[in-house]
C-alpha cells in the first residue's frame, strides 16, 4: 500500500508540474502531458526503489532530473510538432521543476520507509 500511495503522490506532483510548464508554457495537450507523465513516473519510480537506497538524496535528485529531461524531450518530440531545440528547452525547464519536487519526494519516501535510511531533511 505504501508504494501505491507513493506512486500517487509522485504521479500527481509530476502531472501538475509538467502541465504547468509543458501545457501552459509550450502548448502541449493534456493527453500528451499525461502520456509523458505516466512513462516518466514509471521509469523514475523504479529508479527511486532500486537506486535511491544506494546513493544520497542529491545524487538521486540529479539522476531524476536527467531522466526527466531525456524522457520529456524524446516523448515531446515524438508526440508534438515542436522543434527539437524548443522541446529541449521545455524539457530542461521541466526537469529543473521536477528535480525540486523529487528532492522533497525522496524525503517523503524515507518517512514512508521506502528508499534510503540516510535521507532526512538535512541530507545532501
Amino acid at each position: 500500500m505504501k508504494h501505491v500511495k507513493a506512486l500517487a503522490v509522485k504521479g500527481i506532483m509530476t502531472l501538475v508540474l509538467l502541465y504547468l510548464f509543458l501545457g501552459f508554457g509550450f502548448g502541449l495537450s493534456f493527453g500528451n502531458v499525461f502520456i509523458i507523465t505516466v512513462i516518466l513516473v514509471g521509469i523514475a519510480y523504479l529508479g527511486d526503489i532500486l537506486i535511491l537506497p544506494k546513493i544520497t538524496n542529491i545524487m538521486a535528485t540529479v539522476a531524476d532530473s536527467v531522466i526527466a529531461f531525456f524522457i520529456v524531450w524524446w516523448l515531446g518530440m515524438a508526440l508534438t510538432p515542436i522543434a527539437p531545440k524548443t522541446m529541449a528547452g521545455a524539457a530542461a525547464i521541466s526537469a529543473i521543476a521536477i528535480a525540486v519536487g523529487e528532492y522533497f519526494f525522496h524525503i517523503y519516501l524515507a518517512k514512508l520507509g521506502i528508499g534510503s535510511d540516510r535521507l532526512s531533511t538535512s541530507s545532501s
